[in-house]
């Protein structure tokens, strides 16, 4: 997710907005909250549509976020719930083993907010955002390498394929070549220094985003696996949620929303082939797509909250045939692993 300010003024991956839900009301008209039911929110955050379903009559919340520093904040919220809200520290991926983990079979709901929060952009000890110097870190759980250390290993090629692929940059090579001929001289460490590196070879002009947005995206993306876990938690809630559950996903890049959509078709869809091929015989469909267009934000809610200029919310509901078989991988960028990556310099 990314804050700006307003018409005419660049778009800063890590501006000081307050931490706003996004399409909150929409979310949660789509998960049709019932009395009694249980609803997964698995990107807790802040907590903010983990306490507008709890408005709902006797409904509980099992809440998941993989950074420790969400789930220490959540503690007065889960106090004041009455036990109606369960804090899980773990990744959305594995929300299906954490739901049961917690004693619950199946969900009536399932929202995912993808993507990293405000509060930690905000934190300049988290590395994520280049307004504020602070380690090269962008790490969202306590765990595994961090950006610094991927620039520091990473082949030119690599680079190159991270940025344009998980970027969308289309200077990648050159932003590459820069990074490799600068670490040869002195290690790049800090938000400041690889902003300053990028701005000096990506030329922006008035009114576009900081010439690093799109790098800082593409590294960000990879220390995380972002898009495998999205992947992966769309099947999760397939497996997790109870026929006529709803799942309902907020993105804000189109690298997302295209996972999104593309498993939303394959699992809504019914047979395949043509008139002049045998039918494709496929396993019966397992949600039904309630937004035939994705859901954005009106210009209201922009102006208040200008992160929700670029997201798209999808919604639908769970059919009662099985599970298809996991092929979350098939739906991901083709891409070196992280391990492969940090191998590569």
């Amino acid at each position: 997710m990314m804050a700006g300010r307003g018409p005419g003024t660049p778009v800063v991956a890590g501006g000081l907005a307050r931490h706003i839900p996004v399409l909150a009301r929409p979310a949660i008209d789509f998960l049709a909250v019932r009395d009694g039911g249980l609803y997964v929110d698995a990107t807790f955050g802040a907590g903010g549509y983990a306490r507008l379903i709890l408005e709902g009559a006797g409904s509980t919340v099992l809440a998941i976020d993989r950074d420790p520093a969400a789930v220490a904040a959540g503690a007065e919220l889960v106090a004041a719930s009455g036990g109606r809200l369960i804090l899980a520290h773990g990744r959305f991926s594995e929300l299906d083993a954490i739901a049961r983990a917690h004693g619950f079979p199946a969900a009536d709901g399932v929202v995912l907010d993808v993507g990293v929060s405000s509060m930690q952009l905000d934190d300049p000890q988290r590395g994520f955002s280049f307004r504020h110097d602070g380690p090269l870190d962008m790490r969202m759980g306590a765990q595994g390498p961090s950006a610094a250390e991927v620039v520091a290993a990473a082949s030119e090629r690599d680079l190159a394929a991270v940025f344009a692929t998980l970027g969308e940059e289309r200077h990648a090579r050159a932003v590459a070549r820069a990074i490799v001929r600068a670490r040869r001289e002195t290690p790049i460490r800090t938000t400041a220094a690889l902003a300053d590196l990028v701005g000096r070879v990506v030329r922006a002009r008035p009114g576009d985003i900081h010439p690093a947005t799109r790098t800082f995206q593409a590294l960000r993306i990879l220390v995380n696996d972002e898009l495998g876990e999205l992947a992966a938690a769309l099947a999760a809630a397939e497996r997790i949620l109870k026929p006529s559950g709803r799942l309902v996903v907020v993105a804000f890049h189109s690298l997302e929303d295209r996972i999104v959509k593309t498993f939303l078709a394959d699992r809504s869809r019914i047979g395949g082939g043509s008139r002049h091929r045998p039918e494709i015989v496929r396993p019966s469909p397992t949600f039904g797509v309630i937004t035939r267009r994705p859901v954005t934000a009106d210009a209201a809610e922009i102006a208040a909250n200008p992160r929700a200029r670029s997201a798209k919310l999808r919604a639908a509901e769970r059919t009662a045939a099985p599970p298809h078989a996991d092929d979350s991988e098939s739906l991901l960028p083709r891409l070196p692993s992280l391990a492969a990556i940090l191998r590569g310099g």
